[in-house]
């Protein structure tokens, strides 16, 4: 029964390991990369109110 609950907490916590190494190695990135590119675009919404 001990081994059981030692595997079990190494699978859940290889698992959380992987779930952390992705948001850092590709969630994080891709979410600051969308955030700099909003910023950068100029918004089209004030454009189309002021040309009325």
């Amino acid at each position: 029964m001990n081994v059981l609950g030692i595997i079990t907490f190494l699978l859940i916590g290889g698992m959380a390991f992987w779930v952390l190494l992705f948001l850092l190695g590709f969630v994080l990135p891709f979410w600051i990369t969308l955030g700099v590119f909003d910023k950068i675009r100029p918004k089209r919404v004030f454009d189309e109110e002021e040309s009325h």
